[in-house]
Formats: structure tokens, sequence, C-alpha cells
């Protein structure tokens, strides 16, 4: 990337390109994450490093507003507690009181929640438990049992709140699926990673614009519903990341479960024999899948793929080496393809 380039990056405040690379500023002497909230500097005074230990030792301390030596979207401390304590025990029910006796602050809670999952820190509770409560009454558990066993205080109210998240009432409950979803953090920004019971459906990053989209295409053609928790599938998605992150996976071996049309499926499938540190074109999958007229439609089924860096879109490029067509962002497609051939070499 030129200056100019990385300049834009910091104007347009663009947190797909997190972890990418870091943006100086001889003024103040401090240095940010590209997608910094700060005040923009003029671009005569900036310098750009392409990590914080090239930033520190050139003479520049970070940026309290962004704090780029932090891992980007980390949970913090006393939320991970918090998070901990409902994953040993799911059917509390900790109120603003309960908070507080925990040194929380449950206006901080809420916020943080409404800003990384969209909903407050009650509703998230409420999922929790519900997600539970599917589980009991799939496995012919008694509802009433369950509906008091999760903390629900009567049934008519677990019956409300299982109808509102599976748009029908326990005594229906017929098999809906459901996908897992959790939130955790890369070296290049939060992702969100979702499975079912058969394996994994969704790794996106957080700040993708079509996530929305890509949430409400799983639910429908899984007939699913999207709830908090995790499975033995998002936990070995957890571990063979950090692995590959580390340079010390190459292979991802984790069961998918990728909800397509039969041509998507070959796209993906053909994506996955690309081996670790190489690339092909658009042009040389569509001759693989034995339609070399077909660089379109490949292009399309790559972009639906759901499963970022496990199916290996970001080793695809254009016709003439360029780097095009990645959700996470170009920056982000780079940074994976600098990491492989590093690990590679």
């Amino acid at each position: 990337m030129s200056f100019e380039d990385k300049y834009d990056v910091v104007v347009r405040r663009d947190t797909t390109f997190t972890g990418v690379f870091y943006v100086a500023v001889k003024t103040t002497g401090i240095f940010c994450r590209p997608g910094c909230t700060a005040r923009t500097p003029k671009p005569q005074n900036v310098l750009f490093y392409d990590s914080t230990h090239e930033a520190i030792i050139n003479g520049f301390r970070p940026c309290k507003v962004c704090r780029p030596q932090e891992e980007v979207g980390a949970t913090p401390d006393y939320i991970q507690k918090i998070l901990d304590e409902l994953e040993a025990n799911p059917y509390q029910r900790l109120k603003d009181w309960d908070l507080r006796q925990r040194g929380v602050e449950p206006s901080q809670i809420r916020r943080w929640f409404k800003k990384h999952h969209n909903m407050t820190f009650q509703a998230y509770q409420r999922l929790y438990r519900i997600n539970g409560a599917f589980t009991k009454i799939s496995n012919g558990e008694s509802i009433t049992h369950t509906a008091y066993d999760i903390g629900f205080e009567s049934l008519s109210g677990f019956n409300d709140s299982f109808k509102s998240t599976f748009d029908h009432a326990p005594s229906q409950e017929h098999g809906k699926t459901v996908i897992h979803l959790i939130r955790f953090t890369t070296p290049i920004g939060p992702m969100f990673g979702g499975a079912t019971a058969k394996g994994i459906c969704l790794t996106e990053f957080t700040d993708r614009p079509m996530l929305e989209t890509e949430f409400k295409d799983l639910k429908k053609r899984l007939n699913a519903v999207i709830l908090p928790g995790e499975n033995e599938h998002l936990i070995q998605l957890q571990q063979e990341l950090a692995e590959y992150f580390d340079g010390k996976r190459k292979v991802f071996t984790v069961s998918l479960d990728t909800p397509g049309s039969p041509f998507s499926q070959s796209v993906w499938e053909l994506l996955r024999t690309i081996p670790f540190g190489t690339t092909r074109t658009y042009k040389e999958q569509a001759e693989l899948l034995g339609k070399p007229k077909a660089v379109r439609a490949v292009g399309r089924a790559n972009g639906l793929n759901k499963i970022a860096i496990v199916i290996p879109c970001h080793r695809v490029l254009g016709s003439n080496g360029e780097l095009v067509g990645y959700g996470g962002g170009m920056g982000r497609k780079q940074w994976l393809l600098d990491l492989e051939k590093e690990f590679s070499e």
C-alpha cells in the first residue's frame, strides 16, 4: 500500500485494517490503530509502521483512545469473570444488584453487550438460559421442570420467552436447529464463530458489512435460531485458529456445516485444496472445476463463503494477480497472505 492508500484508511477510520499497520503522529508522539476515533492528523505529521514494536522503538507511545497494544476487541476482565460465572451456572439470573455486589456497574456492562452483541446483558442471559432449555426439552425433559430449573418464575413467562425465540411453543418443539454463537479475538480483529451440532457454519469478522444478511441466510437455510453459547466445534475452532495465527497450523480439521447450492459446495470444497502459502486465480478455480467459462459464478460463490480463513477464499486472486473481493477487507486479505508466506518459507 502507498502512503496515500494508508492515509485514506486513516481518514475513513476503516477498522478492517486493524493489525495490518499502525499510524504514528510526529506532533504528539503517539501511535494508533488505523480505525482510531481520535482526531485525524495532517498527512505531513504521519508515519506508518508495520508493528507496535516498530513504533515504540522509534519513540512513539500508544494511544489511550484505541489502545493499540491491547488485543483488538478483547473482552474486559470484569466481563469475562461474569461470563465464566454464567458458563459455570447458566441458569442463574444476575440482576443489577448482583452485578454491583461484584463491583460491576450495570450501565457499563449494558453498553458493552449492546456494542459487541447488539443486545443487553439481561437479553443475553435470557437467551443463554433458553439455549439450555432447548437442549433439555429436545432430550425429552419435562417443560414444567425445565422452566423452573433454568430460573423462570412462571411457566407462562417461560413459554412466552421460548416462543419469541423459536416462533413456536415448547410443546411444539420439533427439532429446530440451534446455531451456537461466540465472539472471540484475533490479531486482525474480533470475529464471530457459529456452529451447529454438525460443525462450524460461520467465521466472520464482526465488522463485515453483510454480517446481518449472513445470519438471516443461515437461519433460513438451516431452519435455525442463533443463540449465545459454545459447543465442541467452537472450542476446536478457536484452538485451530490460534495455531494458524502462530504459524503452527496449515490445515484445518474442524468439522463444517456449510449449507448452499451444489455449485457453491463444489467451489468451497475446491477452495480447501489451495495449499497454505499459495494462491490461485478465479480463472484457475473455474478451470479446475471443469467450467472454464464460469469465472463470474465462481467469484459469486467465493463471496458467499461464510467460513473465513478455514475455507481460504483469501487465497484467490484476480486474473492478473491483484487483490480483489474479500468480505473481511483488502487489508486483512493481504495480511493473511503475508502471514502464510512468512510461515511457508
